[in-house]
């Protein structure tokens, strides 16, 4: 795409559309004239999200790579073709590493991780194809600094982060621009429960929703959301490993999360358990 791009008219796909920073994204791109398309797997919440915005809402399920075809296939016959990929699904248990069960590290696997990768190419080969598009991928500021409690979400989000990085790189003379979002504490039903850290401070969907925006207007291959975090992030990584463990200790990243109301994140951890 182009430096500064004309969102009036431009078909946008986002999974795990129905709720929290995806559908947030949905209003966001819908009130920028874009044609959008809500995908979750929970598809009654995903018509429902999309009567209100007034867009497309379907099934997807990101583990499965024939469903994420299926939803661009569906997308694409509705609205036309994909200009703008999200891949925003992606579930956080909190739990202490040693607790934590076989399924989780699985699910969270499947979907914050290969559900990235199928979205990427499934979106990439139909971009590639026109030479033409915007793959933006949703990691964590989790995806550059490690906390105590979510050992196997920041690996899935260190994971995002490399992978984009090496797909932009193999695919940088196709026309595809690639956008990595790297939020704090989003305030949505993930983070229900947990305590702003004084290193991620809480912000809101609209917020992430403003940057993506920005960045698919504009390409930039990261957003810190909030923007701060960029150089908290740079900062960190100028440490010696041994250096940022003692830092994150000191501030309480060890063992903050974990620390949350476990009765608030009932529903959810309920809800992401369900196979």
């Amino acid at each position: 795409m182009n430096a500064a791009t004309n969102l009036n008219g431009r078909v946008v796909a986002i999974t795990g559309g129905a709720r929290g920073i995806g559908a947030a994204m949905a209003r966001a791109f819908r009130a920028a004239g874009a044609a959008v398309a809500v995908g979750d797997v929970d598809a009654q919440l995903a018509e429902a999200t999309a009567t209100t915005i007034g867009c497309l809402g379907t099934y997807v399920d990101v583990v499965d790579a024939s469903s994420v075809s299926g939803f661009l296939d569906e997308v694409e016959a509705v609205l036309g073709p994909v200009d703008v990929m999200i891949n925003n699904a992606g579930i956080m248990p909190v739990t202490p590493i040693l607790e934590e069960s076989a399924e989780s590290v699985r699910r969270q696997l499947a979907i914050n991780v290969a559900g990235v990768i199928y979205g990427t190419q499934e979106a990439g080969r139909r971009m590639a194809a026109r030479r033409s598009g915007h793959v933006v991928n949703v990691a964590s500021a989790a995806g550059r600094m490690g906390f105590g409690g979510v050992a196997t979400y920041t690996g899935t989000k260190f994971a995002v982060m490399g992978f984009t990085d090496a797909a932009a790189l193999e695919l940088r003379r196709t026309g595809i621009d690639f956008t990595c979002v790297l939020p704090g504490v989003v305030k949505t039903e993930l983070t229900s429960g947990l305590r702003d850290h004084r290193i991620l401070r809480s912000c809101e969907p609209e917020d992430v929703a403003r940057a993506v925006v920005q960045a698919v207007r504009r390409p930039r291959r990261t957003v810190y959301v909030p923007g701060r975090l960029r150089a908290v992030s740079w900062g960190y990584g100028l440490l010696p490993s041994a250096a940022r463990t003692r830092v994150m200790a000191m501030m309480g990243a060890d063992h903050q999360l974990l620390a949350g109301d476990a009765a608030a994140r009932r529903d959810y951890q309920k809800r992401i358990d369900a196979p």
